[in-house]
């Protein structure tokens, strides 16, 4: 190993522990955080392993209403990804007790993020040489938006780390390095993993496409090998489509991801996910330059256009997933690897273009521009740590403590399921049908952290187990 290596290896290092570090902040919080409801069903899964058993064709949530799919779901069942995150979560939490559930669903994610850094790292350093490796890697490690999403109770780390494995291997095996049939076989196993947890992953694989046309050209269609990856990666998540289409009541409802009010192209479409999230939200305005120049410089022999039919694939998810991407901000979490290896590009641009711009105003200009690329993107993230009703938890641990552990609990949040979750319990995240309804369904316990009309109706007919300013909890088995 050369000194070259030694000090990129070093340097990458220092990058990794960086984004290590960084990403442990607020890691204690609890579930009530930006986008706490996705991230509550997702974790409700895992603790509803530890607690019934690993049935991973039968994954099971808190939200017995019939919100989500728009039918009744008496058992909670949970039919989206393929439960492969929240088996890791749940079984570490059950190995290393030492730390909550929470806790362990954020580290997994971490550890995902600092793998798919890596990968990113390896991608980019193969076709654009180890500068434009080591930005790509320092932007996916430092970008505010990816960290607070590099470490949150959601399965779209585990698929980044995945998409960017398949890839990498797959590219790999189309070179011929050895062991070609390994990275066949791995770049197989990571698109089947990615595809069993986000289905947009499909999407990749149409830069995928191109490295095998550059490769083989439009020969790459008589091979059996292309047919043989496709149809193997693609067979374990058709076999789960499949079967949770026997258990409507546990799908939610998708159409919307698609074209919710006919917003793809109107204005508004391309506000909140051009200017809002990319430009103001991920890149803080700033990092616009670096990636316009990114996108503009001429490509090299080696990454042909790998890159830009890259960027085209995110392009074409905008539009197809619309209604998805619009509506929340993490949708745009596929975004940002090949957004990152685009800033990669410009900002070696700036510091290698001698002949062009003067030296010292060039590195002016890019320190200039990152640390405010940073610092106003970090204004719009760190809001997202915050845990703005902190009652919620208040309330939720108080329903735990006073109420048997089967009971089920009704815990209005406007549909929100947040605030079931901290209860521990299964139940109703809002009032969908009458309370006698809701009761000869089995809800026993009504928490509430609002006084509303409608919680100071039943507090004139149920009996409080406890009242405190932020919360009251009444049993519905006990009328005045």
């Amino acid at each position: 190993m050369n000194k070259k290596n030694i000090i990129e290896y070093f340097l990458l290092s220092l990058i990794l522990v960086g984004a290590f570090v960084v990403r442990t902040y607020k890691i204690d919080n609890p579930l009530a955080d930006w986008h706490s409801w996705r991230q509550a069903d997702t974790s409700a899964v895992s603790r509803n392993f530890i607690k019934h058993g690993f049935d991973l064709l039968h994954p099971r949530f808190d939200d017995l209403s019939n919100i989500p799919s728009g039918k009744e779901n008496p058992q909670g069942l949970r039919m989206v990804e393929f439960p492969i995150y929240n088996f890791l979560q749940a079984q570490l939490a059950i190995s290393f007790p030492e730390k909550t559930l929470e806790w362990w669903g954020r580290m997994i994610s971490v550890v995902f993020s600092l793998g798919s850094l890596v990968f990113l790292y390896l991608i980019s350093h193969d076709k654009l040489g180890s500068v434009i490796g080591l930005l790509s890697a320092f932007f996916f490690a430092f970008l505010p938006f990816n960290i607070y999403y590099s470490r949150v109770v959601l399965p779209e780390p585990m698929m980044i780390f995945a998409s960017l494995g398949m890839i990498y291997f797959f590219d790999n095996w189309l070179d011929g390095k050895q062991p070609s049939f390994l990275f066949f076989i791995l770049s197989l196993i990571f698109a089947a993993c990615a595809l069993l947890v986000k289905p947009f992953v499909v999407f990749l694989f149409i830069p995928m496409f191109y490295l095998f046309w550059r490769k083989l050209g439009f020969g790459f269609l008589k091979k059996p090998q292309f047919y043989l990856y496709f149809i193997l990666c693609f067979l374990p998540f058709i076999l789960w489509r499949l079967w949770i289409l026997q258990f409507p009541e546990g799908v939610p409802s998708f159409l919307w991801l698609l074209n919710e009010g006919g917003i793809r192209f109107k204005g508004a479409f391309f506000y909140w996910i051009f200017a809002e999230r990319i430009a103001k939200l991920i890149l803080g305005y700033w990092g616009l330059v670096f990636l316009v120049l990114g996108v503009l410089l001429k490509t090299g022999k080696k990454e042909g256009w790998f890159f830009h039919w890259w960027l085209a694939a995110i392009f074409f998810y905008f539009m197809v997933v619309a209604g998805g991407n619009v509506r929340h901000d993490y949708y745009q979490i596929i975004a940002v690897p090949i957004i990152c290896v685009f800033l990669g590009r410009g900002v070696f641009f700036l510091i290698s273009g001698r002949r062009i711009f003067n030296r010292l105003i060039s590195f002016l200009l890019l320190a200039f521009c990152i640390l405010f690329m940073f610092a106003f993107s970090w204004y719009e993230v760190r809001g997202f740590f915050n845990i703005n009703h902190p009652e919620i938890v208040e309330a939720g641990k108080a329903v735990d403590r006073l109420t048997p552990q089967n009971a089920k609990v009704i815990a209005p949040y406007n549909g929100d399921t947040a605030f079931l979750y901290q209860t521990n319990r299964q139940g109703w995240p809002a009032i969908t049908e009458s309370i006698e309804y809701l009761i000869s369904k089995g809800a026993n316990f009504y928490v509430s952290t609002s006084f509303d009309p409608k919680t100071l109706e039943l507090m004139k007919k149920y009996q409080a187990l406890e009242k405190t300013e932020h919360y009251v909890i009444l049993s519905l088995q006990r009328e005045k």
